[in-house]
């Protein structure tokens, strides 16, 4: 069959996080609903004591910089690549597809489904597999966690979304941030659990990451993101002890579905995709309980659980 723009375009633009949705069909407040639709670590990384001034005043110039060495160090980032602070990785994944002109772009699904709804709004033509201008891809994927290697990865534009890379930073890509062409996608939000605070990186090509840069104006990550970003970033035990607490809960939460008859179909430490015969059904099992699942439009058999705070084991085997 050929190729077409958008019969073969991703599902639905779906997300998980929607509690909303599920208070108005389940009832409930948001505070006794337990949401593990996101793969975002429960136990957060503790918020500094902002200052006033991390407030009132415009982001300054030096706490960027301190921000943007931090990442480098963090991520090991080669010399030649740029990088670039911005409001969260979705505000990057919008913009991307300006950085060339559209003719088609492979994005292999299933995958986070907001990198082809843009490449579609700039006018790009998606492809699953085959040649292509650019390429995308997510890695670890989600939902499934596949892992990419450099060698499927030769497009003249080529955006690696490692968002949820930091649960595995042996298996980065960010070597590849040094070509030509290249632009990897960090996410501050997973790993270390503020999504709210609104934080990702661009790294890569410098003439394209001096584009982004330029579309984006000045000040876009705010004062208190910045102060907390650097912290992050530098505290390296913090990350190694949340990689193992990471490991350790993976491993409980497939212990525990498994045994209510799923079967593990792929992910990472941070979320876990199972599945099991009818995944709606499971959905609405656990959202009884006010614990919220995800489950996606392209697939009867698919459900995505993120990992469990500590106080909320019990619960969640007792609605399973």
């Amino acid at each position: 069959m050929p190729d077409r723009p958008l019969d073969n375009a991703p599902p639905p633009r779906d997300h998980g996080g929607n509690l909303s949705a599920a208070m108005a069909e389940f009832g409930g407040t948001r505070s006794g609903w337990m949401d593990l639709s996101t793969g975002i670590n429960p136990h957060p990384y503790p918020l500094p004591d902002f200052t006033a001034g991390d407030w009132g005043a415009l982001p300054d110039a030096d706490a960027l910089a301190e921000l943007e060495h931090a990442a480098r160090a963090f991520w090991n980032i080669p010399e030649q690549a740029a990088v670039l602070a911005a409001p969260g990785a979705s505000a990057l994944i919008a913009v991307l597809p300006a950085l060339a002109a559209p003719r088609w772009v492979q994005i292999t699904k299933p995958t986070y489904n907001e990198h082809a709804a843009a490449f579609e709004a700039h006018g790009w033509m998606i492809r699953d597999k085959g040649p292509a201008e650019a390429r995308v891809v997510v890695h670890p994927n989600n939902p499934d966690g596949r892992l990419w290697s450099e060698e499927q990865l030769t497009s003249p534009l080529t955006i690696i979304d490692e968002s949820f890379c930091d649960v595995c930073p042996d298996q980065s890509l960010i070597r590849m941030a040094a070509r030509p062409g290249v632009i990897v996608l960090k996410s501050f939000g997973k790993f270390w659990g503020l999504a709210g605070m609104r934080l990702g990186f661009a790294i890569g090509d410098p003439e394209l990451i001096a584009k982004l840069s330029s579309w984006q104006g000045p000040w876009a990550v705010s004062g208190p993101a910045l102060r907390t970003g650097a912290l992050a970033l530098q505290d390296r035990s913090w990350a190694e002890e949340t990689r193992m607490r990471f490991r350790q809960d993976a491993a409980r939460l497939d212990e525990l579905v498994l045994a209510k008859g799923a079967s593990l179909a792929g992910g990472t430490d941070l979320f876990r995709l199972y599945t099991v015969e009818d995944a709606a059904a499971w959905q609405r099992q656990l959202a009884r309980a006010h614990i919220w699942s995800r489950i996606f439009p392209y697939s009867q058999t698919f459900l995505r659980l993120g990992l469990p705070p500590s106080d909320g084991w019990e619960r969640l085997e007792a609605a399973l």
